[in-house]
């Protein structure tokens, strides 16, 4: 029996963005998001993915392309996709000075609900993101976990089927991130929820997105789900960091010409290469650079990573490229 699949949710066509200063944030970005999956926009900061979720969210029109959320269209329906959607962007949105339980009700009132329905739907929340203890107090004297659940509470109010993270765990600790992710993650399971978020967390991804697209310069690069992304790169990595860094160039030109080695590339004093079998290629990696007179720092052996796939498609690590903008 045939069945028809659905139409996307979120969907996004040839999207274009040019900012004063030629800046073209948006480079022909396509992509699209099924029902109840969390779908992750990965890159560093400045990759695109806030300009993309500004004109999904109808914050920001597009120069060029087309995107629908829900069937609906961004720019001719803009009022449609806006009672459709939550939306959490970097920057907190809560008022400091007003208790948990009042953000929430004017979260509430904004999308006209009102009474007995919102005060329920207010508790409802407040207990789901284990807020109930800390309702009456004001924001500021909250966490910054607890006010990062506040945020996602609140973009929740009116029930929407769509949810925007903008990086939700930006400045958290490791434990409230960590939080955060299991409650993101419960939003698709047990509410069906459909979740765009964008993240520069390699592990973020990896652990909460079902199927990711990598962003580099307002284009994609790579899209599937972590593990296909991941099955791309064949065989382990290997890592060396050079003692100096100088050397680079003269260290990559020695290991080009050694057999089971490929993909060798240099970024910075690191020195990567991929084998089928890392554990054995290693003693020749190290004597081919000890021969030629080149010192090693450290050595890492690792099976393939996100930013592998990232390395592989941008010619550049990911890791070091959010650190650097950070």
């Amino acid at each position: 029996m045939f069945v028809q699949a659905s139409a996307p949710v979120i969907e996004a066509r040839d999207l274009v963005k040019t900012y004063p200063g030629d800046v073209r944030a948006l480079d022909g970005l396509t992509f699209s998001v099924e029902s109840g999956s969390i779908f992750g926009l990965l890159g560093p900061n400045g990759a695109g993915k806030s300009t993309t979720v500004k004109i999904l969210t109808t914050l920001s029109r597009p120069d060029g392309g087309a995107a629908t959320v829900a069937g609906w269209d961004v720019i001719r329906e803009p009022d449609r996709v806006r009672h459709t959607i939550g939306s959490v962007s970097q920057q907190s949105a809560v008022d400091p000075e007003a208790t948990g339980r009042e953000n929430l009700v004017l979260q509430g009132r904004v999308y006209g609900m009102r009474g007995a329905l919102l005060a329920a739907r207010v508790d409802e929340l407040l207990e789901r993101f284990s807020l109930s203890d800390a309702a009456n107090r004001v924001v500021r004297t909250y966490s910054g976990g607890m006010q990062r659940k506040l945020d996602v509470a609140m973009g929740l109010v009116h029930r929407p089927s769509v949810l925007f993270l903008d990086e939700p765990t930006t400045g958290l600790d490791p434990e409230a991130r960590a939080d955060l992710w299991d409650e993101i993650a419960r939003l698709t399971r047990e509410d069906g929820l459909t979740i765009l978020m964008t993240t520069h967390y390699l592990e973020e991804a990896d652990r909460l997105a079902r199927r990711l697209a990598i962003v580099d310069q307002g284009r994609l690069v790579a899209e599937g789900t972590p593990d296909e992304l991941k099955a791309e790169l064949r065989g382990d990595a290997i890592n060396v960091e050079l003692r100096e860094p100088d050397a680079g160039q003269r260290a990559a030109a020695t290991l080009a010409g050694l057999s089971g080695l490929r993909e060798t590339s240099l970024d910075g004093a690191i020195l990567r290469a991929r084998a089928d079998h890392a554990a054995s290629a290693l003693p020749a990696v190290l004597a081919a650079l000890d021969g030629a007179g080149i010192p090693v720092a450290t050595v890492t052996i690792a099976r393939p990573s996100l930013d592998d796939v990232y390395l592989r498609h941008t010619g550049r690590a990911f890791r070091a490229l959010a650190e650097e903008a950070s």
